[in-house]
């Protein structure tokens, strides 16, 4: 069942469509809590990054050797997101996040004052318990970070929202490392000024918060589980009830076992492979953050304002494409004479510049891979479990982090080179993405449409704003082409079912296609009535379901490029609806300038005998009109109407 809500009725305060994603930051449904977890995330690596430099290079600490500190560091921050992302998640389902939000920054406060002490003091055991409780904040913060939005944000606005978080906490995450070492490393006075810094932005981040608007509750009358336990495996499970999404929260996690491979190994990567100093390591860091920002604000542009999950094939290609072409980028690079890269250096040696253009693209295509599933998950989750199910998916983030760490210790272990590593996971990434692909085609199907509306051909949607967001509803739309199922795709932000007819699923590729679509077959009754009678069961179920169902009331496709006359099968579909107490909204669409093209019957009847018969990138169009009651549906009437669509061109 499709679960579906747009902005959990809460509106845009100035009630007109925004131009992109930018202008969110001028919202106060936005800008607050953007600023807040900016500020969150800068803090929390200029905190651990400095302890690190600081155990690491100006401190002797018997029990805690230089080696293992990061290691230590890393495990103690992460260690809360596996105990307390189950009770987490029911905090955000439970309470208004505005409140929560505002509780967890001055936690934050009262934590870096402790930190702040600990590093005036210079006192290991103290930053090593802030360190924890800062990871516990984070776990905390998590679910109601990626709750937050769907209840401010309308369905063409997740992407963008989503877009900006990721690589606002990206660029967080590499101003805080940056200016963690460089306070860290003043001279004399290099811990104290990480205390007063680690305060005063923890201060800062608590007044942003103050800002954010009321967020109410989506399960007020939730009963706490504080069995971690118990709650983490019933968080699965509820994650698992959808499968779209459950698969989704792998493909994220999968996500960060990636990125984690190449940001764990870049020192050793820097050293050993480009021979270059701490300043080459940290460029490496440098780009991958540009990149993965890049990334994450393409994905508004190239879904064009949807939440478009057709990107996360194309960005998985793009990651083990380059993560492939860095194996052999950095092979040459391997036997150089020279000792070491200063930046410069480094910078100015032309065949380095190819590893950094496969870093920079490779977390790129990362960036495109993960915004589309995080605004899924937050799209299809049920909105009273939908904190419960991002907690789960922080739980699961935490694992194949830890697992990542453990395989490629292994295989370095086992005598892999550092590049060796990067390519087993580029490779690694290929296996894992076709696999997930394969149990959940929607991602294949909508990247197939996304390639055709936007490669082959130059698609144009008006009227867009008529799609439902949330609920069952019947689309109509008039037949030109073997292709029009896959345009009606690539317009929708949700996933559509089709009635169609029996004999296109005969047809090479775009049968299989609309198999893996679940397409209903058809037949007239007089050749099949089992089949029609079928066709018509299955189609009821769709809407009972609360999905979208389409239906190209012609019957077939246009012999001739005209509109053919209105078959009444869609009487029969609404009738059945109203006998299931359903008031089903029926929605006409005409597809414009498809006629003539390969997919069309042009030639005599036949299609798909000229490839180049208009050559690439033709304009065409789908003007979507208003939702029609079901009550007023009529063959003949929708026939108007689409015929008025279709003249508007």
């Amino acid at each position: 069942m499709n679960t579906t809500t747009p902005a959990a009725g809460l509106t845009q305060p100035d009630g007109h469509e925004h131009p992109n994603q930018f202008a969110l930051l001028r919202q106060r449904r936005f800008a607050p809590f953007f600023w807040t977890q900016f500020l969150g995330a800068g803090n929390d690596n200029l905190f651990k990054f400095a302890f690190t430099v600081l155990v690491t290079y100006q401190l002797q600490v018997d029990w805690l050797p230089p080696a293992m500190a990061g290691l230590v560091i890393g495990a103690l921050f992460i260690l809360p997101f596996v105990l307390f992302s189950a009770t987490s998640g029911q905090l955000a389902d439970k309470y208004d996040k505005q409140m929560l939000i505002r509780r967890l920054k001055q936690l934050e406060v009262a934590v870096m004052v402790l930190a702040a002490y600990g590093f005036f003091t210079q006192h290991v055991g103290i930053l090593l318990v802030c360190i924890f409780l800062m990871g516990l904040q984070s776990t905390l913060f998590g679910p109601v970070k990626f709750a937050y939005l769907p209840q401010h944000l309308t369905e063409r606005e997740l992407m963008g929202g989503n877009g900006m978080v990721e690589m606002g906490t990206f660029v967080a995450i590499l101003l805080g490392n940056v200016a963690g070492g460089l306070i860290i490393a003043m001279p004399g006075i290099g811990a104290n000024a990480v205390g007063v810094a680690a305060v005063a932005l923890a201060m800062l981040g608590w007044l942003t918060a103050e800002f954010i608007p009321p967020t109410p509750a989506q399960d007020p009358n939730l009963r706490i589980n504080w069995n971690p336990l118990t709650e983490t495996w019933r968080n699965l499970k509820l994650a698992h009830e959808n499968v779209v999404v459950f698969r989704s929260l792998l493909g994220i996690s999968w996500m960060w076992f990636f990125g984690a491979v190449f940001l764990s190994q870049f020192p050793n990567f820097a050293k050993n492979v480009l021979h270059g100093d701490e300043q080459v390591a940290s460029l490496l860091l440098v780009v991958f953050s540009i990149g993965i920002g890049t990334g994450s604000l393409l994905c508004e542009v190239l879904s064009r304002r949807h939440v478009e999950i057709g990107l996360v094939p194309l960005g998985a290609i793009g990651m083990t494409v380059f993560s492939v072409d860095l194996y052999f980028a950095a092979a040459g690079l391997q036997e150089a004479t020279q000792a070491v890269y200063s930046l410069g250096a480094f910078v100015a040696h032309p065949p380095h510049w190819r590893v950094m253009a496969d870093l920079m693209l490779l977390s790129l295509f990362a960036g495109l891979y993960s915004v589309p599933m995080y605004a899924l998950i937050q799209m299809r989750s049920q909105p009273t479990h939908r904190a419960r199910i991002i907690a789960a998916n922080n739980i699961l983030n935490a694992l194949f982090m830890i697992a990542s760490s453990l395989i490629a210790g292994a295989l370095l272990g086992s005598g892999f080179s550092v590049t060796q590593v990067f390519l087993f996971t580029g490779l690694a990434n290929a296996v894992v993405a076709f696999y997930i692909f394969m149990l959940v085609p929607e991602y294949l199907l909508r990247f197939v449409a996304w390639v055709l509306s936007r490669c082959v051909y130059r698609f144009k949607v008006a009227g867009d704003e008529h799609l439902p967001t949330q609920g069952a509803a019947v689309l109509v739309c008039n037949h030109v082409s073997f292709v029009d199922a896959v345009l009606l795709m690539a317009a929708s932000p949700r996933p559509i079912r089709f009635v169609m007819d029996h004999r296109i699923f005969k047809t090479p590729v775009l049968g299989t296609l609309f198999r893996l679509a679940k397409a209903i077959p058809i037949a007239p009754r007089a050749e099949d009535p089992q089949a029609y009678e079928a066709a018509f069961a299955a189609a009821a179920q769709v809407l009972r379901e609360g999905d979208l169902l389409a239906i190209f009331p012609e019957g077939g496709i246009t012999q001739d490029g005209t509109l053919q006359t209105f078959k009444g099968g869609i009487m029969k579909i609404l009738e059945q609806a109203q006998a299931d107490g359903l008031d089903v909204p029926v929605i006409p669409m005409a597809l414009t300038n498809l006629w003539g093209s390969f997919f069309s019957r042009v030639e005599r009847g036949v299609a798909m005998v000229k490839p180049f018969r208009r050559g690439l990138f033709n304009r065409v169009g789908l003007n979507v009109g208003v939702p029609v009651a079901a009550a007023a549906v009529t063959p003949e009437g929708l026939q108007q109407q689409v015929a008025g669509l279709l003249a508007r061109g």
